[in-house]
C-alpha cells in the first residue's frame, strides 16, 4: 500500500513535530479539560451545600413539634430518600426522618460524604451537613448526590475517549504528513541522482506553493542554472581555444620550425623572433583576460562594492576613447543624467566593462559614423546604454556573443580575442546587473542595467 516504508516515516522531520503538536495540544486538551471538570463539579457541590445549609437554618428557626410534623411528612412525600433529613435526640435516636442512625463527622455545620444504604437497599452517595439544634437535638440536613457523581464519571468518560479519538487523529495525521514529506524528499532525491549522474538539464521538482522545501528546491534550482551555465560556457571554451588558439599556435610553430630549417641572416632571425614574441604575447594576452573574467566571477570583490556614479563612470570613458574616436573622424555623443545614478560595485570593474562596450561599438561601426553614450536612471533603477550604428548582432548570437571567446563568422577578421563581452558579463553578474542586447536600427544597442542605491 505504501511506497514508502512505514519504518522509514518515524524518521522525518514532519512526523516528529507533528507529534510534538500533539504533545502540547494533549496537554492543552488535558489542562481545559481538567479546569473545566473542576469548575463544573465544585459549582455543583456548592450548590448542594448552600441547600443544605439554607434547610438546617429554616429548620432550626422552627418550634420543635412543627419541626417534627414537617419533617415526617417531608419522609413520607420522599419515598425515593432524594432528601433524606433526620432529627436525632440527644441519644442520637432517630425522631423523625428516614435514617436510622447518626453518620460519622467531624465537626458540625461541615458538609460531608457517607455512603447511605435505604431502606430499599440500595446504596446511594449522600452530601449531609449535622447542625445542633437549641432544644438539644441534632438535625441532619442530606441530599442524594448519585446524579452529580454520574455525571462527573460521564466527564471522566468524555474525557477518556476524547483523549483516545485525539491521540488516534493526531497519529494518523503526522503519519500522513511523515509520508508525504518523506515521499516528496524521494523524489528530491531521485532528481538529485539523476542531476548527479549527469543529467545536469534536470532540476528539483516544485509545488509552487512556496513552502520550504520549495524555496530549498528553487534556490538548489538556481544554482543548477548557474552550474549549467558555467559548464556550458567551460565546453564553449574548449572548444573556442581548440578553434581561435589553434591557428596562432601553428603560425607561431611554423614560424619557428621555417627559422630553424632555413639559413637566415641575423636580421631574418631577428624578424623570425619578434614574430614569434607578437604571437606569444597575443595568447598571453588572452590566458590574462581569462583570468580576469575567472576572478570576477570569483565574486572576490564584492565586499568591497561602494556606492559608484555611472555619470562619472561613462563620463571617464568617453574621455578615454574620444581621442580614437576622432581618429576615425566618429561622433562619441554622451548624455548624462539630469539626476543621480548610483549604484553599489566596484568602480574599476563598472569602468572596464564600459570601455569594453565602447571598444566594441567604435571597433565594430563605420568610420564618420556617431556612437552614443546615455546615462539613465529611475526610482529603482540606472543604466548606461551604448548605440553604434554598426552591423548590429543578429538575433540568434545575442545569447552567444556572451561566451568566452566566441566569434561570430563576419567579425573574425576584427582584432580581438573573443573575450570582451564576456568579462562585461562577469561584471553584470557579480553586481547583479542585467545586459541587454537590442537591434538599434541601424547599429546595435547594449544597455546595463542595475539596481538603484538609494540616498
Amino acid at each position: 500500500m505504501f511506497s514508502v516504508p512505514l519504518s522509514e516515516i518515524p524518521r522525518t522531520i514532519s512526523f516528529r513535530t507533528a507529534l510534538m503538536f500533539l504533545a502540547l495540544f494533549g496537554c492543552s486538551f488535558l489542562a481545559l479539560f481538567g479546569y473545566i471538570y473542576w469548575q463544573t463539579t465544585g459549582y455543583l457541590i456548592t450548590e448542594v451545600d448552600s441547600a443544605l445549609h439554607r434547610e438546617a437554618d429554616r429548620q432550626n428557626a422552627l418550634q420543635p413539634e412543627l419541626r417534627r410534623q414537617e419533617l415526617l411528612k417531608h419522609t413520607a412525600q420522599d419515598t425515593e430518600g432524594r432528601l433524606p433529613n433526620t432529627l436525632f435526640d440527644a441519644q442520637n435516636r432517630p425522631i423523625a426522618g428516614a435514617m436510622q442512625a447518626l453518620p460519622a463527622f467531624r465537626k458540625y455545620d461541615r458538609p460531608a460524604e457517607f455512603m447511605w444504604d435505604k431502606p430499599n437497599g440500595h446504596e446511594r452517595p449522600v452530601r449531609f451537613l449535622v447542625h445542633p439544634l437549641d432544644d438539644g437535638t441534632t438535625l441532619v440536613t442530606a441530599q442524594d448526590i448519585r446524579d452529580i457523581r454520574e455525571f462527573d464519571e460521564l466527564l471522566i468518560n468524555a474525557l477518556i475517549s476524547g483523549g483516545l479519538l485525539l491521540l488516534l487523529v493526531g497519529l494518523a495525521g503526522a503519519i500522513a504528513l511523515g509520508y508525504s514529506a518523506r515521499r516528496r524528499l524521494d523524489m528530491l532525491s531521485r532528481s538529485i541522482k539523476k542531476i548527479v549522474e549527469g543529467d545536469l538539464g534536470g532540476r528539483l521538482p516544485t509545488r509552487g506553493n512556496y513552502d520550504d522545501i520549495d524555496r530549498i528546491a528553487t534556490v538548489v534550482n538556481g544554482m543548477l542554472d548557474a552550474l549549467e551555465r558555467l559548464m556550458s560556457e567551460v565546453k564553449g571554451v574548449c572548444d573556442d581555444i581548440a578553434h581561435d588558439l589553434r591557428t596562432p599556435l601553428t603560425r607561431l610553430i611554423a614560424g619557428l620550425e621555417r627559422a630553424q630549417r632555413r639559413s637566415l641572416t641575423e636580421n631574418e632571425y631577428a624578424g623570425a623572433i619578434d614574430t614569434a614574441i607578437e604571437d606569444a604575447k597575443g595568447l598571453m594576452q588572452t590566458f590574462r583576460a581569462l583570468l580576469r573574467i575567472s576572478e570576477i566571477e570569483g565574486s572576490a570583490r564584492r565586499s568591497h562594492f561602494t556606492p559608484v556614479d555611472l555619470n562619472t563612470i561613462s563620463a571617464d570613458a568617453v574621455e578615454l576613447f574620444e581621442p580614437l574616436a576622432e581618429e576615425r573622424g566618429m561622433t562619441l555623443a554622451f548624455t548624462p543624467c539630469s539626476s543621480a545614478a548610483t549604484v553599489l560595485g566596484d568602480a574599476q570593474l563598472l569602468f572596464d566593462a564600459t570601455c569594453n562596450l565602447l571598444d566594441n561599438a567604435i571597433k565594430f561601426s563605420p568610420d564618420d559614423s556617431k556612437v552614443e553614450v546615455t546615462v539613465l536612471a529611475d526610482a529603482s533603477h540606472c543604466s548606461i546604454s551604448i548605440r553604434d550604428h554598426g552591423p548590429g548582432i543578429p538575433e540568434s548570437e545575442r545569447e552567444a556573443v556572451f561566451r568566452r571567446l566566441y566569434r561570430s563568422e563576419s567579425s573574425r577578421n576584427t582584432p580581438g580575442n573573443g573575450l570582451g563581452l564576456s568579462m562585461v558579463s562577469a561584471v553584470a553578474r557579480l553586481h547583479d546587473m542585467t545586459l541587454k542586447v537590442d537591434d538599434a536600427q541601424p547599429g546595435c544597442r547594449v544597455d546595463l542595467i542595475g539596481n538603484a542605491q538609494r540616498a
